[in-house]
């Protein structure tokens, strides 16, 4: 026999004193997959969206930005930094060769450049041979 407050097993419809559970812990992320679909829908891509894709793009979202904050940490950490700022983000990028070619238009603000300095304004090595020990121009 059932129990008129519906707590056996085999009912249809949800048991009344379940706790609700969001799409992003069904699915095991941190990205809200419910605010991703209701992006989708307003946003008109498509005129039907399915049950799968805000679950998809959310761990594609939550992917990226998890390789992002772990390259910009370490590269935090090399400037003996407990923080990211613009500029370790747009080092882990362009170091990165992937994230480069994805964010390759993308311009992040305070981020500067890269340290390089072309290999032609580097100074002459003037090493002739075993001969030489003290100043590079001793010609009289």
């Amino acid at each position: 026999m059932t129990s008129p407050t519906g707590s056996t097993k085999g009912g249809r419809g949800k048991p009344k004193s379940s706790k609700a559970v969001s799409r992003s812990q069904k699915a095991g992320l941190q990205f809200p997959v419910g605010r991703i679909a209701r992006f989708l829908k307003a946003g008109k891509y498509a005129d039907r969206v399915g049950a799968g894709a805000p679950v998809y793009l959310s761990a594609v979202l939550e992917y990226l930005a998890a390789e992002v904050l772990e390259l910009a940490g370490n590269a935090a950490r090399d400037n003996k930094k407990n923080r990211i700022v613009p500029r370790h983000i747009q080092l882990a990028v362009r170091n990165d060769e992937e994230l480069s070619k994805l964010l390759g238009t993308v311009t992040i603000a305070n981020g500067g450049v890269l340290p390089n300095i072309h290999q032609n304004l580097l100074p002459k090595k003037t090493g002739k041979g075993k001969g030489d020990i003290g100043s590079a121009s001793q010609e009289f």
